[in-house]
């Protein structure tokens, strides 16, 4: 099964997620909070709206106001 990050590549190679620093995604999730749409921040900052929404999902985990596992008890 594919990560929801993962794609494959035109000649139908898998490719790995790309990374992103943390401070990164805190821009992105504190551009949504202030009321920018989801589309335009994926335009604007070259990602995709699934990884947008996967990150604010969490967020809501980790500040308890989703059910489901926090970051900190999520490690490898």
């Amino acid at each position: 099964m594919l990560d929801d990050h993962s794609s494959q590549s035109p000649g139908g190679r898998l490719t790995l997620p790309k990374r992103y620093p943390p401070e990164f995604r805190r821009k992105v999730l504190d551009l949504i909070a202030s009321g920018r749409r989801v589309a335009q921040v994926e335009a604007d900052r070259d990602i995709s709206d699934q990884t947008i929404y996967s990150w604010r999902r969490q967020a809501l985990i980790d500040t308890g106001k989703l059910p489901g596992t926090s970051s900190a008890d999520n490690t490898d």
